[in-house]
């Protein structure tokens, strides 16, 4: 009498591996999430510092020297004209943050990182840069 061998894997091994496979989803996609964020808020923080040294050459171009009017139509807030309006500024991707003049005087400016899409739901939230060098959050991590 021929024996024959079973050949596959039962259901029980089949639900092994997918709680297995639950288990190990559930602990590394907070952490690759976490990741992403840290990844695209160091975009923005950079993204914001080139922006100032935008702001910092329009300045000195100015006669008389002024921050004002480097938004969008010449308008001191609002988006720039002077800088992209979005990060990545390389225009590729998801965007991440919207980049404003909040405040801009004859001689200082206030810049922001406003986050958008998956990036509203970083914990840092606006990133901002005063032309003082003031930086906000001052949350641990932030900048």
């Amino acid at each position: 009498m021929l024996i024959r061998k079973p050949h596959g894997f039962t259901l029980i091994e089949l639900m092994i591996v997918i709680a297995v496979i639950g288990l190990l989803a559930t602990i590394t996609y907070p952490s690759y999430i976490d990741k992403v964020e840290r990844a695209s808020r160091e975009d923005g923080k950079q993204a914001l510092l080139q922006f100032a040294n935008a702001m910092e050459r329009y300045y000195s171009i100015q006669s008389p020297m002024s921050y004002e009017g480097a938004a969008d139509g010449g308008a001191d807030t609002g988006e720039p004209s002077i800088f992209s309006t979005e990060v990545p500024i390389d225009g590729s991707g998801d965007k991440h943050y919207d980049l404003v003049i909040t405040a801009a005087s004859s001689t200082a400016f206030t810049i922001q990182a406003q986050p958008k899409n998956r990036q509203a739901n970083d914990d840092c939230g606006t990133l901002t840069y005063g032309s003082d060098g003031t930086r906000l959050p001052t949350t641990d991590g932030c900048w």
